[in-house]
């Protein structure tokens, strides 16, 4: 079952790229709470995390800064929780700890090779 799901993973589809996207989706309310708490900790630690009100000589920068702030905190989850885990994931299969993804099927193969003879057409 694992190596079932791990090949569906490996594939690269429109399906897959459906998936993506929900999972993208859903992947975004992590990552938004993540920044909600990382917001409140910045504010327990030095005061207010909005700095939407910040106008020094009268020009609103808070905005700017309470989004970039934000920025760096969803750059941050995103590396952190996606990029370094696959980095790693590509690393062992380097090493040859995780097996390469199965060789695609004859039918594949097949299909591929008639593609290839329709483009030279």
């Amino acid at each position: 079952m694992i190596k079932g799901f791990k090949d569906f993973l490996m594939r690269g589809n429109i399906v897959d790229l459906a998936v993506a996207v929900i999972i993208g989706g859903a992947f975004a309310k992590v990552v938004d709470s993540f920044v909600a708490v990382m917001m409140d900790v910045i504010g327990k630690l030095g005061g207010t995390p909005d700095f939407s009100n910040w106008k020094p000589a009268g020009v609103k920068l808070g905005a700017f800064l309470t989004a970039l702030v934000s920025f760096v905190i969803v750059a941050a989850a995103v590396y952190f929780i996606v990029v370094v885990p696959m980095n790693l994931l590509a690393e062992r299969r380097k090493r040859g700890i995780e097996p390469e993804p199965v060789a695609p099927s004859e039918e594949i193969i097949v299909l591929q090779e008639i593609r290839d003879a329709l483009r030279v057409r």
